[in-house]
């Protein structure tokens, strides 16, 4: 005779979550259990739709009592648990009717995929929990949250067997930021768990779950006491000890202990030497440290990993993508930049979405100075094939200021899909760039007056026309825009464009906020894409002095970015004279040494360096600047003592310097 399959849940509000759930057992169950503890929206109706037996549960604050409610009910020889944010995978029908079969099994481990994150980067991490087994009344839930009945199972039979289900997979939804949001998970789990600790403050489940509600309220320092209480002592085969270890770890470096992190980590390895997480976070740790030669080790030992057992629940990613990220970040640091393409490539190549990665290989080729040379390398090594890819790539080029580039690819995904408002407003802004200006007002006209767009769309109409020197269009426009009752600082920043053409000085010069700020620096940093130098300092000198320094060294990046080195450099000196900023000596001396002046750049190296002793591209820059100096020096001597033995046992010492020199 087949067993039968009883799935048992309680619900409270799981309208958009509930059909999925229930249809991934559709035909694999033979009967649904919904006890639902105060619905208000259609989430009963759905149930009833399923065929599921339904009841009303006054909710008590105590999950077993909710989850004890449904088995009272359940008439199948086992019980399948899940909640309503979570399915089974798909092909387990048969999975399931095989592992129920075994009389010699009481309940079975199932391995649990839970999604993290939210939109646009989501991972995968697996985890064991405890959800099929032999439905008995003496088997119940035991503890209001994070609810238990494996232990209760062991201490009604102590003959019981448990099995990991093989194949079987539960995929849950619950841990994507958008739900914990909705449903404000933190304060309600720690509320309850809380109360429970009351009743039971020895129990190490109990804390550990405690701890890690703490770690996602990002209170870091109770966390991490709260979780070494739990492992105080705790048998080594405890199954959840590798990830309340790993808890500890990121709890303490969250909190900037960082050498109890490092020392929390060195000893779980001594526990679980294979356990890739704590190699990555050991390496994180180190990196953090600025201790890169062990850092890259440790990285490169994560690496090696063979595949992690369930239990571990080993994060994405710490064998693969997230490890090659940090060694190219190491070598970043030591301005290895070959070595650092390297490892952002492997990146990638393990997981294609991974846009830290993308967005760092970009930077490094300098797309806003050498457009066509990292398009070329970049499409040599990636794939954009796809629409997504083709609008990712023209995000990333539009972020950083590479507007040629983000127009070919926001033409490439025009081919994939209807454009965008979004898309659409972007790629106007690309066309001005590009000076294909018809174009671009004719994708600006769209956007109607009840548009949420049309402000920034009215606003890059006026720049467009006046880039053109059309002084009518400019007032015209000017006026429309001043009609709408804008915000001062964009009604100060929106005047220059007419003040410009007039050839008048701006009227006063203003401090502007945040937002206005923002709006200034964009126009400057398109004009200085552009070429369109003396417009960009029109409006720069707009700026209150206060707020000209303030915002130095930003303004130094912009025309940095784009070569236009020289007109960086007294902005980066006002930068230095403001804070003294390590990176700015660091940008200055890099100006310098490409001008020449090896005097300037060995003073501005030497500064940073005292600023920033752990900052290792100093170090290089300074070995790379003092070598060249030498050959240049025994360059000349030899020129004017050729037959000196002394000399040329010195270019001896260097040959493949001097030739380099040469």
């Amino acid at each position: 005779m087949a067993e039968k399959i009883s799935l048992c849940m309680i619900v409270k509000n799981e309208e958009q979550n509930l059909p999925r759930c229930l249809n991934s057992v559709s035909g694999i169950v033979d009967e649904i259990i919904i006890i639902d503890t105060g619905s208000t929206d259609s989430t009963c109706q759905i149930a009833q739709q399923y065929g599921a037996t339904l009841n009303h549960f006054l909710w008590n604050n105590s999950f077993s009592a909710a989850r004890n409610a449904s088995l009272e009910i359940a008439q199948g020889d086992w019980i399948l648990f899940l909640d309503a944010d979570e399915e089974l995978a798909p092909d387990s029908q048969q999975i399931l009717k095989r592992l129920v079969k075994d009389e010699a099994v009481e309940g079975y481990f199932v391995k649990i995929i839970n999604y993290l994150g939210k939109e646009g980067w989501i991972e995968a991490v697996p985890d064991l929990v405890f959800r099929l087994f032999r439905n008995k009344k003496e088997y119940r839930f035991r503890g209001s949250i994070h609810e238990q009945i494996a232990d209760v199972i062991l201490e009604n039979n102590s003959r019981a067997r448990y099995q990991l289900a093989e194949d079987l997979t539960i995929i849950h939804y619950g841990y994507l930021d958008t739900v914990i949001q909705d449903k404000d998970k933190k304060n309600r789990n720690l509320a309850l768990i809380e109360q429970e600790l009351k009743l039971y403050p020895n129990n190490r489940l109990l804390q550990y779950h405690y701890g890690v509600e703490l770690f996602r309220a990002e209170r870091y320092s109770e966390a991490a006491a709260v979780l070494i209480q739990s492992a105080t002592d705790i048998d080594p085969n405890t199954i959840f000890l590798p990830k309340l270890i790993r808890y500890i770890v990121i709890a303490q470096q969250s909190s900037g202990q960082l050498q109890a992190a490092l020392d929390t980590a060195i000893l779980g390895l001594k526990l679980f030497p294979n356990y890739a997480d704590l190699y990555f976070y050991r390496g994180l740790i180190l990196f953090e440290m600025k201790q890169f030669a062990q850092a890259q080790k440790v990285f490169t030992q994560a690496l090696s990993m063979p595949e992690q057992p369930p239990q571990y629940a080993s994060f994405g990613g710490v064998r693969g993508f997230r490890a090659y990220y940090y060694l190219a970040q190491i070598a970043e640091s030591f301005l290895d930049y070959e070595e650092a393409l390297k490892y952002y490539l492997y990146s990638l190549r393990d997981n294609p979405h991974f846009t830290h990665a993308l967005e760092h290989l970009v930077l490094i080729l300098r797309p806003t100075i050498e457009p066509l040379y990292t398009k070329e390398c970049l499409e040599k090594v990636c794939d954009f094939c796809t629409p997504a890819a083709n609008r990712l790539m023209a995000d990333i080029y539009f972020r950083h200021g590479a507007y040629g580039l983000a127009l070919h690819y926001f033409d490439q995904v025009e081919e994939g899909f209807p454009t965008s408002s979004d898309i659409k407003l972007r790629k106007a802004i690309c066309l001005i760039q590009e000076r294909r200006f018809f174009e671009a007002l004719r994708l600006l006209d769209d956007f109607s007056e009840d548009s949420p767009e049309y402000p920034i769309a009215a606003v890059n109409k006026l720049f467009c026309v006046w880039i053109q020197e059309k002084p009518q269009k400019v007032r015209t426009l000017w006026r429309d825009l001043h009609a709408l009752g804008l915000e001062i600082d964009t009604e100060n920043v929106i005047s220059l464009f007419p003040a410009f053409l007039e050839r008048t000085k701006p009227s006063s010069q203003f401090l502007l906020g945040s937002d206005g700020l923002l709006l200034l620096l964009d126009i400057v940093q398109r004009l200085v894409a552009m070429g369109e130098i003396d417009r960009a300092f029109y409006f720069l000198n707009s700026l209150h002095p206060e707020c000209l320094i303030e915002n130095s060294d930003k303004i130094a990046k912009i025309f940095l970015n784009y070569g236009e080195d020289i007109k960086a450099i007294p902005f980066f000196i006002t930068a230095i004279e403001r804070d003294s900023l390590p990176d700015a000596h660091f940008q200055l001396a890099e100006i310098y040494a490409h001008l020449g002046k090896v005097s300037e750049a060995e003073q501005h190296y030497k500064q940073a360096l005292q600023q920033n002793p752990e900052d290792p591209r100093c170090y290089v820059r300074l070995i790379g600047l003092y070598s060249a100096w030498r050959q240049a020096i025994l360059k000349e001597a030899l020129e004017r003592f050729p037959e000196n033995e002394l000399l040329k046992k010195l270019v001896e010492e260097v040959p493949s310097s001097y030739e380099a020199a040469d």
